[in-house]
């Protein structure tokens, strides 16, 4: 597969909204004095912008990928960004239970995007 603008686009507008959602829905953990009703409604603001990115590199991805790759990829993006998220804002350990975990995570991913077997 050649990667184009049209490839690669879609992907980084995911790592963005990835980033933006991991912040929403796990930022606020790092603040557990803060009201419940106040990291709902600053959650929600954030997980808007996400929104932004989200339906666009889905809407321009799905010209060159399928909808099953498409949700492959933002999983793993969503791996990616959460274990960087989780050590570096959350200060929590990765460790080689992560590490496997992933790993077979990545694996479903080689499965996807390799193509019907036969």
């Amino acid at each position: 597969m050649r990667l184009s603008l049209a490839h690669l686009l879609p992907v980084l507008l995911l790592v963005a909204s990835n980033f933006f959602m991991t912040m929403a829905w796990y930022g606020h953990l790092r603040f557990p004095g803060a009201p419940l009703w106040a990291v709902v409604f600053i959650s929600w603001g954030i997980a808007l912008v996400e929104y932004w990115l989200a339906v666009p590199a889905n809407r321009l991805g799905h010209r060159v990928y399928s909808a099953a790759e498409l949700k492959t990829l933002q999983e793993v993006i969503t791996l990616i960004v959460f274990a960087g998220f989780s050590a570096l804002w959350l200060k929590e350990p990765l460790t080689l239970n992560h590490a496997v975990g992933f790993g077979f995570i990545a694996l479903g991913a080689f499965f996807i995007f390799r193509g019907p077997f036969g």
